[in-house]
Formats: C-alpha cells, sequence, structure tokens
C-alpha cells in the first residue's frame, strides 16, 4: 500500500503508560501516525495493542488508567477533551472495529438502522444516509447490497458480519479507523476476502487505520509500517518490508519464524485400529441438513485434523460425536463399541473416555474455582479419588503441562490465555481418556502461546498415546500436528487422508483453495491471491446441487484430480 505523509500527524502518541490498579500495561509507548497511512500494532496477548487501540479513542477499559503522557488527535489531548466533544470524536472522527462482530451488534435491529445510527445523532438525513450504507456494501463486496442492510445479524455469515462493521465504521468518513483482530476468528477464505475489502476501502477512504493483530503474516499484507509491542513496550519499528525482511530484535524474528515454520508430526505406522469410527453420519437442525454422509475413522494415538470453512459442518460433527446434537442418521463406534446417540444416554465410563477443549478457556473455566479445584473435579468424579490422592495428581498433571504445582491455588483470572487452555488441557488428560476431541483450541492464542500449546499435545500423545480430533481453520497447525486429515464444506468430507497425501500435489480444488488462501509475509500475496483465486460455487463436485455421491467419492478413495492413492488406514469406508 502506498503510504501518503502528510507533513503533520493526524495522531501522536507521547509516553504513554496505562495501568490496571498497579500493574502496568503500557510502559512509555510514543508513535506518529499520518492521513492515510496504515500502522500494523503486532504482538503477543498482553502485550498491550488493545489497550493502545482504545487509547486513540480517548478510552479506557473499566480498571485501567492512563497514568502519564498524552494521546493527540489533530494536536488536542483526547483524554482532556470534555465528555461531550469526547463523545463527538468517538464514532465520528475516530471509528473502531471490533474482533467479535457478533458480539457488537444488537441482534434485536437490521443492520443498516444500526448502521445509520451514528449518521442520524450527526445530524444526516435518512435519504443520503442510506445511499451512503449501500454504496459501502457495495465497496465491500457485500451480496445485495441494495437490500442487505434489510437483514438481522444473525441472518449473515460471520465473514458478512465483519464486513458490515468495517462499513459502519467508514460509514461517518473518519480520520482515523482502529481494527482491533478483525480477522482472527474468521477462517483463511473468508479472511482473505475481508481483508482485500479492509484494505481497498482503507485506499479509497484516505483515512489513517491502526490494524491490531497477534498474526504478521496479515498485518504485513495491509500495513505499511509495523510496530511491535512486547509486555507494554515498543520493541521494534519499521516499515513493512524492512521490518519483513531485516528484523532487528530476537522476539521479532521469533514471530517470524513462528510464521514460516512447520514441523510435522511423526506418522504412527503401527497405529492401525480405530478408537473412533463414524460412517454415514448425517444431522440436522430442525429441517435444516448440516451434515450428509460422513464417514471417517480415527486411529488409535494419532490426530485426525478437521479443516474447513465455518458452516462446514467441523464443529456439529464433534457436537454429534460427543452426544451433544442427535444424529439423524449412520453409525458411531467409539472403542470397538456403538456410541448411543445423546449424552445422557452415555454410561459414566464412555463420557470418561471421550473428553473435549474448547476455543475460549475463559468460558470453559469456573471463574469462582481454583486450578487445583477444576482439574480435581474428573479425577473425584470418575474415580472417587480421596483428597489427598486428588490433591498428588493434580500437582502430576501441571507437572506434564509444564505449569508446575503452586499454580494448584490460582484463579482462573491470575493466568494468562496460554496458562488457561494449558488448564484445560490438563482437566481433560485427568479422565485418562481414549479421545480429545479440540475444537478450535488455538485460534484465540497469539502464534508463540500457540506454538507452545501444539508442542505440549505432541508431547502428551506420544507419551499417553491418546488420540485427537483437531477441528481448526489454522491450516499451518495443521501442518504441524495432523496425522490425518479430513477437508470439509457444506457438510460433507470432500477430501481426506493421511496429512502428506493430502498436502502433495495435485491437490482437490477445494483443498487447494483453502491452502492458497494462508495468509504469507511476501509483498502482494494479498492481490495475487485474489487474482488465482477461483469461485467457490464451481469447485468440483462442491458447488451446489452437484453429485453428492461424487463429492464422497473423493472423500474415499483420496482421489484428487486422478491421483491413484489410497487414504490412511482407519479411514473412508
Amino acid at each position: 500500500m502506498e503510504t501518503i505523509n502528510a507533513a503533520q500527524p493526524i495522531l501522536q502518541v507521547r509516553d504513554l503508560r496505562v495501568q490496571a490498579g498497579s500493574q502496568p500495561i503500557l510502559k512509555g509507548v510514543s508513535f506518529d501516525l499520518y492521513p492515510g497511512e496504515v500502522l500494523g500494532l503486532i504482538g503477543e496477548s498482553g502485550a498491550g495493542k488493545s489497550t493502545l487501540g482504545l487509547a486513540a479513542l480517548g478510552h479506557m477499559r473499566g480498571g485501567c488508567a492512563c497514568v502519564g503522557g498524552e494521546v493527540l488527535f489533530r494536536g488536542q489531548d483526547v483524554f482532556s477533551l470534555p465528555p461531550r466533544q469526547a463523545g463527538m470524536l468517538r464514532g465520528r472522527r475516530i471509528t473502531y472495529v471490533a474482533q467479535s462482530a457478533a458480539a457488537s451488534f444488537n441482534p434485536a435491529y437490521t443492520l443498516e438502522s444500526q448502521i445509520a445510527e451514528p449518521l442520524r445523532r450527526g445530524g444526516g438525513s435518512s435519504g443520503p444516509i442510506a445511499r451512503t450504507i449501500r454504496n459501502l456494501f457495495r465497496r465491500l463486496g457485500l451480496p445485495q447490497p441494495d437490500i442487505f442492510g434489510a437483514r438481522y445479524p444473525h441472518q449473515v455469515s460471520g465473514g458478512q458480519l465483519q464486513r458490515a462493521m468495517t462499513a459502519m465504521a467508514l460509514a461517518p468518513e473518519p480520520d482515523i479507523v482502529v481494527f482491533d483482530e478483525p480477522t482472527t476468528a474468521l477462517d483463511v477464505t473468508t479472511q482473505l476476502e475481508v481483508l482485500a475489502a479492509i484494505k481497498q476501502a482503507i485506499r479509497e477512504e484516505g483515512s489513517a487505520a491502526l490494524y491490531i493483530s497477534h498474526d504478521l503474516a496479515v498485518v504485513s499484507q495491509i500495513s505499511d509500517r509495523i510496530m511491535v509491542l512486547r509486555h507494554g513496550q515498543m520493541v521494534e519499528e519499521g516499515t513493512t518490508r524492512e521490518l519483513i525482511d531485516t528484523p532487528k530484535q530476537d522476539y521479532t524474528r521469533r514471530l517470524l519464524n513462528v510464521s514460516h515454520a512447520v514441523v510435522p508430526a511423526e506418522v504412527r505406522e503401527d497405529a492401525r485400529d480405530e478408537v473412533l469410527s463414524i460412517r454415514g453420519l448425517s444431522a440436522r437442525y430442525g429441517s435444516v441438513p448440516v451434515l450428509d454422509d460422513v464417514t471417517l475413522g480415527v486411529r488409535r494415538g494419532t490426530t485426525l485434523a478437521v479443516v474447513g470453512e465455518s458452516g462446514s459442518g467441523k464443529s456439529t460433527l464433534a457436537k454429534v460425536v460427543t452426544g451433544l446434537v442427535p444424529a439423524a442418521g449412520g453409525t458411531l463406534t467409539f472403542a470397538g463399541k456403538a456410541l448411543r446417540p445423546t449424552l445422557k444416554a452415555r454410561d459414566k465410563d464412555t463420557l470418561r473416555r471421550m473428553q473435549m477443549i474448547f476455543q475460549i478457556p475463559d468460558t470453559a473455566l469456573n471463574p469462582r474455582q481454583t486450578v487445583g479445584e477444576i482439574i480435581g473435579r474428573p479425577l473425584s468424579f470418575y474415580f472417587g479419588l480421596p483428597r489427598a490422592e486428588v490433591e498428588r495428581r493434580v500437582a502430576d498433571l501441571l507437572r506434564d503441562i509444564e505449569l508446575g504445582p503452586e499454580f494448584a491455588r490460582r484463579y482462573p483470572s491470575e493466568l494468562s490465555g496460554g496458562q488457561k487452555q494449558r488448564v484445560c488441557i490438563a482437566r481433560a488428560l485427568a479422565a485418562d481418556p481414549d479421545l480429545i476431541i479440540c475444537d478450535e483450541v488455538t485460534s484465540a492464542l497469539d502464534p508463540l502461546v500457540a506454538e507452545g500449546i501444539i508442542k505440549l499435545l505432541r508431547r502428551l500423545q506420544e507419551e499417553k498415546g491418546v488420540s485427537y480430533i483437531f477441528i481448526t481453520h489454522d491450516l499451518g497447525t495443521v501442518k504441524a500436528i495432523a496425522h490425518d486429515i479430513a477437508v470439509m464444506r457444506r457438510g460433507r468430507v470432500v477430501d481426506c487422508g493421511a496429512r502428506d497425501a493430502v498436502l502433495s500435489p495435485p491437490f482437490h480444488p477445494y483443498t487447494e483453495l483453502l491452502f492458497t488462501s494462508l495468509p504469507t509475509t511476501r509483498e502482494g500475496w494479498l492481490e495475487e491471491a485474489l487474482a488465482k483465486r477461483p469461485d467457490p460455487d464451481a469447485l468440483d463436485g462442491t458447488a451446489p446441487g452437484a453429485s453428492q455421491e461424487a463429492g464422497q467419492a473423493n472423500a474415499r478413495t483420496g482421489h484428487r484430480r486422478g491421483a491413484d492413492r489410497p487414504v490412511a488406514s482407519g479411514m473412508g469406508g
């Protein structure tokens, strides 16, 4: 992106220091932002990125306070503005795009009415406001832009909702837009579309932007400059190409290396029998089909990665396997025995042998229980162990997840995101399961923390022989952890087999689309990927109304553009 440097910066941050109680969050951060420029803010969880982005709006999260420095918007200190003037600044001159659009829109109102609200407050009239919003929908590539705004938030996809929030931020023609992890929760193909739409909109509007992310590849495709934060301090700053091509600091090099590194999991050739067998599985939500004739197997002591876009049926498959959603057809066999269709109908030993780790550890852990109580609960429930033995086993499990026995006395609020996810892993291991279902367990974590979690899961698998179903849209993670891969689209398995077979050309067309949509730090990658991108609805065997038998045949035989290779043992019919 071409940088437009005006003589004076539009935003100046000088020695900004923020604390939460006595805990420092930002420790003297300074930077300038010029009109038309995009500054990427990169760093791990807890680095202070979001705090810095909110400070640009003159806003602090509850419990946080600015204890030093200043934030100047066109020469005015945003923290010293009267409340009315500060309110006029936020949402008009400086706008914000949050990570979770679904949590930011009101489900009771249409999209257009919510996007129009700040414009009406500014004194705009209905006709021009409607035209502005529909033009933005059109420019952001939203379907049927003239009527799209009549929909409610739950009636559109995650990627469409994120673009609608971008339209809301751009509608007042702001001077600055703060994008706070706007594509983190999106699958790679949707992320590609949203990134392109945001980049084009910023360029056409001429707004300056702060783009916050923990994904260096994503930031490199949209930013003119990048600033790296760690522990509330600036580690390094420079133009995008300087920072990518010749990083000066070790931490920046580590971020780059984790983006590029692929350490494939060793395939267990001795693992032949299936711990879980799925044959002809189908499921519905009401009258809407969500899974169609899914046939897969999970070999003992190995990892089956299930990948695909949002809405492909990945999480529904996990819910059917765990009994949270009943199957509409097909069979499930676990450890050689037929699985009962619902959670309530399954016996205690079956529940113990199949555990699940969820995407967001904050919602998966009881904030009122200590780590020791959380991990100890399965030990008491499934095995009836006495208190002293529970405490001993909890200490062993904490060592297994590389935390240490002293963490047993802490509460979830005292842990980082990565530490919380490790506690969730320990809780699952406490039941001594045969199979653990990992549902997007690294998608909310920064790359370095996610890398640590993947290494931990692989080590525990090697030591304990546990099998994993690893549900994800992070294809880089798939390369590092999977023994077998199943690619899902619209409720069907369109490609499956051993990892090396699925990841080697010739690819199934949809598999190729997924992997070519994975961002890289190469200059111009975004534009190249868009130019080469096929029409998703025209993909072989996956278009609406295409033969279901053809799609399933690909899955069962491992056929990829005529390749004659068998699927992994235990996979397919």
